[in-house]
Order: structure tokens, then C-alpha cells, then sequence
């Protein structure tokens, strides 16, 4: 993509709610959350209900918040550093292709390793392919708009090779190795996509509670700007540099700057979502 484009206005497209990506059948173990009583506990002493499921809303958060981010952020962080390392290679661009595919695999079977239940698992592949195909269909250039570059072309071969590999079940297409690639594709700072990334996980689960009805609309977006935006730069501000450690020396004593989840009972009830006797949600 041209380095002189407005970083603004594509974040401006990826922060559209109305963007096909599939967010909106997942409340990231929410549903479960609710379920299983948690709402209503999570703060005994708040006067009425309604405040209670506010503040049982933002617990919610902050620890998904927490956990997501020290989990999948550091795969976001990689797979966009990847990326940008294809951009700045000059090689033959099978040579460029096959070396770059080859790291984004690791990261993805790691994270797959890493991901500990099945709920996740399926919300977190059925997300990433969605952003693949965005890429290609929705954020590539449309022929006879004008002449792509290489590198516009080689990235649009990049991903189309990708999504093909997780088509035909070669490799997983998680969320956060996904959106690494995408905003790598797109020229967004490595920065930005890291906090749009954690921004759109805690509007997501907002939105997940106003479908379940436990806030209304207004709340959600007093929420947003309240009591969530602090949660995520505190995230993203404690997490931003944290790496795999895949592409790195291995015998580093660092395992504390390495992915990790930090919530076990957000584990265990994303776990019992299919056990629900009745839910809206796919995690």
C-alpha cells in the first residue's frame, strides 16, 4: 500500500461495526458468564440490579481484557512484524512468499497450541479467515481502478495463499495472526493495531451485553468511553512490546515477557458455552 496514505481513514474502515468479520456471533464466553451467575455476584454490595450487572459487565472486561491481551497479543505484535519484513524484502517473491508463509504457520500452530479450549478455538479460526477474505475482496485494489505496485501484488498474493491454506485445513487462521497480517498489509504502525485490536475485543463484549440485554445501549457506549477506555491502554501499554519468543533465542530466561493466559475460570466457563441449555452466541 502507499506509505503516503491516511492511516486515519483505514482505521476509521477497520473500527466499522458493520465490517464482515464475524465478531458479532461471538461474546467471548460473556453468554457463559451470565449463565452461570456471575453478573449478579461479581458485586454483591452495588445497590439494584442494573448496577450490579454494570459493574459485573466491567469485572468481565478487565479480566478478558487482561488475559487477551497478554495472550494473543504478543501473535498480533509477530505476525504484524512478519508482514513488515516481507514488505522490505527484495528477493524473487516466491523465495519472499514461501519464507514469510512458513513463519506465519509457527505462529499459528503455537497459538493454536496455546489456546486451551474449543470454544475458543473455533470462535478465534472463524474470525481470522473472515479477515483474509476481507483483505482480498474487500481492501485490495479493485481492477481497473489503476495499476497496483509489486508490493500491493505480492501482498495480495501473500494473504490469497494464506487463506487458501486454511481453506483446504493446512493451517488454523487465528484471529490475532490474522489481524497481525491484515493491519501489517494495510501500513497500519504496529501501535495502532495493537490497540485497535484491544479496542474491538472490549466492544465486542459490550455489544454482547446489549443483545443479551443485561445494559442498554446508552450504558455500553458510557462504558466505552469511561470506565473501558483506561482498561485498554493499560493493556496495551503493559503488553505492546511482549513477543512469542518464536523467532527469538530460545535459551533467553524471559518466559515472563511470553504469552500466558491469566484468567483460568474465564477458561472454564468459555469451556461450558455448549452447555447451555439455550444460547445466541457461538463462544
Amino acid at each position: 500500500m502507499d506509505t503516503g496514505f491516511d492511516e486515519t481513514y483505514v482505521l476509521l474502515l477497520l473500527a466499522d461495526s458493520n465490517l464482515p468479520t464475524g465478531s458479532f456471533v461471538a461474546s467471548s464466553g460473556f453468554e457463559s458468564y451470565g449463565t452461570h451467575g456471575f453478573l449478579s455476584i461479581s458485586c454483591a454490595s452495588s445497590a439494584g440490579k442494573g448496577r450490579a450487572a454494570t459493574a459485573g459487565t466491567v469485572d468481565f472486561i478487565q479480566d478478558s481484557l487482561h488475559t487477551y491481551a497478554r495472550s494473543a497479543l504478543p501473535f498480533v505484535s509477530d505476525a504484524h512484524r512478519t508482514v513488515d519484513a516481507f514488505k522490505d524484502l527484495k528477493g524473487k517473491p516466491e523465495i519472499e512468499h514461501h519464507a514469510t508463509i512458513k513463519k506465519l504457520l509457527e505462529l499459528d500452530e503455537l497459538y493454536e497450541t496455546m489456546t486451551l479450549n474449543h470454544v475458543a478455538k473455533r470462535a478465534s479460526k472463524a474470525q481470522g479467515v473472515a479477515l483474509l477474505t476481507l483483505y482480498t475482496k474487500g481492501f485490495s485494489c479493485p481492477s481497473g481502478l489503476g495499476d497496483e505496485d509489486r508490493l500491493s501484488k505480492n501482498l495480495a498474493v501473500l494473504i490469497d495463499r494464506l487463506k487458501l491454506m486454511v481453506r483446504g485445513e493446512e493451517t488454523h487462521g487465528h484471529l490475532p495472526v490474522c489481524w497481525g497480517v491484515l493491519t501489517g498489509a494495510l501500513g497500519i504502525s504496529l501501535l495502532r493495531a495493537q490497540h485497535l485490536f484491544l479496542f474491538l475485543h472490549a466492544r465486542s463484549l459490550l455489544s454482547s451485553a446489549v443483545r443479551l440485554n443485561t445494559i442498554g445501549p446508552y450504558s455500553s457506549q458510557q462504558l466505552l468511553l469511561h470506565s473501558v477506555r483506561p482498561l485498554v491502554e493499560a493493556e496495551v501499554s503493559q503488553n505492546k512490546d511482549m513477543r512469542t519468543g518464536i523467532f527469538m533465542d530460545m535459551h533467553r530466561n524471559d518466559a515472563d515477557n511470553r504469552p500466558a493466559t491469566t484468567w483460568p475460570l474465564g477458561e472454564i466457563l468459555a469451556v461450558r458455552h455448549d452447555l447451555q441449555h439455550s444460547r445466541i452466541f457461538n463462544s
